[in-house]
């Protein structure tokens, strides 16, 4: 039976950046995953990830972007590969929004480059665009897309090459209290550490059904690549940014072109519940008509454009959108955490940070992260 300083198991943003601090702390480091890193059913296998500094007037999430995004620059440098695109990310709101207002007096504070835009000036800029109830926008210019499965994939590659043990198996649920001695897989293996670190995201309920069932929300969301005219740059970079249309209730949010993959857009209202292992990845036609309808009225050019690709991937959810990074209340050695899904992919670095330190030296908690502050039930709080 194999021994190390940490077990992780959950290969996706915030298991590989947890194994990217603890192993250059010293400490060895095991990574499992039931089917490999930034797999298809995973949360962090899409393509791509918005990266953006906007929280509302919610400073927390705001500062760990800040503080993860030249982490990911960092990891760009360090494997030549191009992990970010620098599209800029464009608020579009309304004057009686608090929560882009919010944003745009705490971004001034920091400070943090942005530039507020009237109506007339989004018009002016993005053509192709329609947001006849937008009265306000707020620029990121210097925010913009990550490239996920890849960045993800690219760590892992990087944390083989320090030693740490990169394993592809299913763990079975821990089973007693006390300290934790070693977690079994489907396989009939073992694995024994001194602590262990679950970051498995739609699967922390289907590990700890008692403690976290009611308390994650695994939910399904269905994303749509549309293909734009031919001979068009008017839905690539520097033509058009990512945007989230915050006024709207769907909470729409695009991506341009990028890497020839089409428009991509998305409606962030959570789906019903899924099953990360069993659940299907097939978009149906109602949701392609929703989509349509919207773009109908606000990007007609593409209103009858071909869909060029589909994806069905999952939210994972607490009940207001805070993450959810503590130990486990039966078990001294046991580290939870999750959900991030809808925002958190961006925090991947901030989160291996912060959880590596809570681990090895006792940090400090935040307590909105604690698993007592965690309802059954579902208000969303954090956009």
């Amino acid at each position: 039976m194999s021994t190390f300083d940490f077990a992780i198991i959950g290969a996706g943003v915030f298991g590989a950046w947890t194994a990217h601090h603890l192993r250059r702390s010293g400490a060895t480091v095991a990574l499992l995953d039931a089917y490999g890193a930034a797999n298809s059913r995973a949360s962090s296998g899409g393509e791509t990830r918005i990266i953006r500094l906007g929280y509302g007037r919610d400073e927390l999430y705001t500062r760990w972007a800040m503080r993860s995004f030249p982490q990911w620059l960092d990891l760009s440098d360090r494997t030549g590969l191009r992990l970010f695109h620098p599209t800029g990310v464009l608020w579009l709101s309304d004057q009686d929004d608090p929560h882009v207002q919010g944003m745009w007096e705490l971004l001034q504070r920091l400070p943090a480059k942005c530039e507020k835009l009237a109506a007339a000036e989004v018009r002016k800029r993005y053509p192709q665009l329609r947001f006849e109830d937008v009265t306000l926008a707020v620029l990121e210019p210097e925010s913009g897309v990550l490239m996920a499965r890849r960045a993800v994939q690219a760590l892992i590659s990087q944390l083989a090459g320090q030693s740490v043990e990169i394993r592809t198996a299913a763990v079975l649920p821990p089973i007693g209290q006390g300290k934790l001695a070693h977690i079994k897989t489907a396989d009939g293996g073992s694995l024994s550490a001194g602590a262990f670190v679950f970051a498995c995201g739609s699967w922390l309920p289907k590990l700890f059904p008692e403690l976290l069932r009611g308390r994650i929300f695994p939910t399904r969301q269905e994303v749509f690549f549309f293909g734009p005219p031919p001979g068009s740059d008017d839905f690539r970079v520097p033509n058009m940014p990512a945007w989230l249309h915050h006024t709207h209730p769907d909470r729409p949010y695009a991506l341009p072109d990028l890497e020839n993959r089409g428009f991509k857009i998305a409606l962030d209202r959570h789906g019903p519940e899924f099953d990360p292992d069993s659940g299907g990845h097939v978009v149906d036609q109602p949701s392609i008509d929703r989509v349509r309808a919207y773009l109908e009225r606000h990007i007609p050019v593409l209103q009858d454009a071909p869909v060029v690709e589909t994806r069905v991937c999952h939210y994972e959810n607490t009940w207001n959108g805070d993450f959810l990074i503590d130990r486990h209340p039966q078990f001294d050695n046991v580290w939870l955490a999750g959900g991030g899904s809808g925002h958190g992919f961006k925090h991947g670095p901030a989160l291996g940070d912060y959880l590596s330190a809570r681990v090895l030296s006792n940090a400090p908690e935040e307590p909105r992260f604690s698993l007592a502050g965690k309802r059954r039930q579902q208000e969303r709080a954090v956009f």
